[in-house]
């Protein structure tokens, strides 16, 4: 009996695809901190992780896995997750960067699916730009507090699944010239945003839920694009209207003829002899790359 045998329905072959999978998480605190703990009791085998911080006092209120003995001596957000993992897949295939993400390029780009748990609309358009081009999945999440005056605080926040040549972040309205704008006059000044671990909790658990749409067969048809709206005060998380309005949509923001990795010149490549290979059983394709690769073949259509 598999550890796994609870969450058989997921499809045949689902622990192997599980256990095949590298997602990259970007940003180890609130949010990715629950994504790292869920997607290891999940069984996800492959990881590549980027944080360049260390915990501090004040990450103790949401980052999971974390203790006070972890401050003490200042360990990095990459060591706790892989510690987490660990605890559930000694075996898994960690990659830990203690770095902004952009220096983690080389092996991002070989993910399955990435995973964003960044603060800021300039991260998040640049993470989403990267995945795009290199036709990656890419699943957002994030969340902030709204001081309402006498009427209290809203806790709010969303979930977006961006697929390559479906809509992106911008869109759906979610990133626009005049937040990036509004955002770059109040870098530096902001000071620090407001966090609470079970909205944290929410979004992430969502987040996994569309990773696992993603990788296994258990939910036919998935929606190519998701827009969730949370609301920590009503304790929903419902559709954003822009799923329905942009329903077949083509992006236009990230053509077909923007994919793949710019620098990358066949000339300068070395390749070695392929080894024989044993003949295994064959896994089920991942079915968003058969999208993928329709929609590029059509020129974005």
């Amino acid at each position: 009996m598999s550890r796994l045998d609870r969450q058989s329905f997921l499809g045949a072959h689902s622990d192997a695809i599980l256990d095949a999978a590298t997602i990259g998480i970007v940003g180890l605190g609130g949010g990715g901190s629950h994504i790292v703990q869920q997607t290891a009791h999940m069984g996800i085998g492959g990881y590549v992780n980027a944080d360049p911080d260390v915990i501090e006092d004040t990450n103790t209120n949401r980052l999971i896995g974390s203790t006070l003995a972890d401050v003490a001596v200042s360990l990095p957000k990459v060591a706790i997750a892989e510690r987490l993992i660990r605890g559930l897949q000694p075996n898994a295939r960690i990659i830990s960067i203690k770095d902004d993400w952009h220096n983690a390029v080389e092996d991002l780009k070989l993910c399955d699916v990435i995973l964003g748990a960044v603060d800021g609309f300039k991260e998040r358009e640049q993470l989403e730009r990267f995945a795009r081009r290199h036709l990656i999945p890419y699943v957002d999440i994030g969340m902030d507090v709204h001081d309402l005056g006498k009427n209290g605080f809203l806790v709010s926040g969303q979930v977006i699944l961006s697929m390559p040549g479906a809509p992106c972040m911008r869109c759906c309205g979610f990133i626009t010239d005049e937040r990036l704008e509004q955002e770059a006059k109040r870098y530096g000044a902001a000071g620090s945003r407001p966090q609470v671990v079970w909205s944290n909790g929410v979004l992430a658990s969502t987040a996994v839920g569309l990773l696992t749409q993603i990788l296994t067969s258990w939910y036919p048809n998935p929606p190519s694009f998701v827009f969730l709206d949370y609301d920590g005060n009503k304790g929903t998380l419902t559709r954003n209207p822009r799923m329905e309005l942009l329903k077949n949509h083509v992006c236009p923001h990230h053509p077909a003829d923007e994919t793949g990795d710019p620098l990358f010149d066949i000339r300068k490549q070395k390749f070695a002899a392929r080894p024989v290979a044993v003949a295994a059983p064959p896994l089920p394709p991942a079915r968003w790359w058969s999208r993928v690769w329709n929609r590029v073949r059509r020129g974005g259509r």
